[in-house]
């Protein structure tokens, strides 16, 4: 057996070994529910899913416990009982899931990452709860304090300053832009893009650095890179965009 040949098989019975653990997980609430693992002389659900699966205690548990919380989300709970998704993915998303949302949580999930997930389970908790903090240095500071002891409202100052910069940019964002033969933005764009969002991704909930421009208008069809339509994304919001762009692509699609 070569090499290529030994590393396809490992990583397909890899695969297929996580897809069977999913499935074997997903049917033990019903086992411990019908106490069939006494059939097996098997003193406990425990037992039983450590013998023939090799399931710790805590991964048991937390199965019986997402299969009570699903009890009135019939996709979610057919999802763990089948094993689609796996249960750290759906122990992720058990805080904000509903009986209004769970199709769609479902369908978001199932594409991706850990990580992902995570980040989009965060967004959901603290939308609209986020308060980011001003740090000023001490020079800036000591500035202010001096304009405003002479009577200078900081606070329009300040505002004028915000304003320009603003029109500033919505006036670069204006320019004629031509059609791109490359993915490759421009350094101009960039600059742009950097100005505008800063070096952060641009989900004001995120404090991760942007790793990626993500087209909100696809590339592949607009062959544009519009400032208006691009926005910095860290990798797990890149990851959640691409997923949205193809849940709104389906359904299209089936409409």
């Amino acid at each position: 057996m070569n090499d290529k040949v030994l590393l396809e098989k490992a990583i397909y019975f890899g695969k297929s070994a996580i897809e069977w653990k999913r499935k074997f997980t997903g049917l033990l609430p019903e086992i411990y529910k019908r106490k069939l693992y006494e059939k097996k002389n098997c003193s406990s659900i425990f037992e039983f899913a450590a013998k023939f699966g090799g399931l710790s205690n805590d991964q048991v548990r937390l199965a019986l416990k997402l299969e009570e919380k699903f009890t009135e989300m019939p996709r979610l709970h057919e999802a763990l009982v089948n094993g689609e998704v796996s249960i750290n993915k759906l122990a992720r998303v058990v805080s904000i899931a509903t009986p209004e949302n769970e199709v769609e949580l479902l369908n978001m999930v199932s594409n991706l990452s850990n990580r992902a997930v995570e980040t989009l389970v965060r967004d959901e908790k603290f939308t609209g709860l986020h308060v980011q903090t001003l740090t000023l240095n001490e020079e800036v500071r000591a500035r202010l304090v001096e304009l405003q002891s002479k009577g200078i409202d900081i606070n329009e100052l300040i505002s004028a300053a915000l304003n320009k910069r603003e029109e500033e940019i919505a006036e670069e964002k204006t320019q004629p832009v031509e059609l791109a033969t490359s993915r490759q933005l421009r350094v101009k764009t960039k600059k742009l893009l950097t100005k505008e969002h800063g070096t952060k991704c641009s989900i004001p909930t995120c404090k991760k650095p942007s790793l990626v421009i993500h087209h909100t208008q696809t590339f592949a069809i607009s062959h544009s890179h519009n400032p208006n339509y691009l926005a910095p994304l860290c990798k797990e919001h890149h990851e959640i965009a691409h997923a949205i762009n193809l849940k709104v692509r389906e359904k299209r699609t089936f409409n």
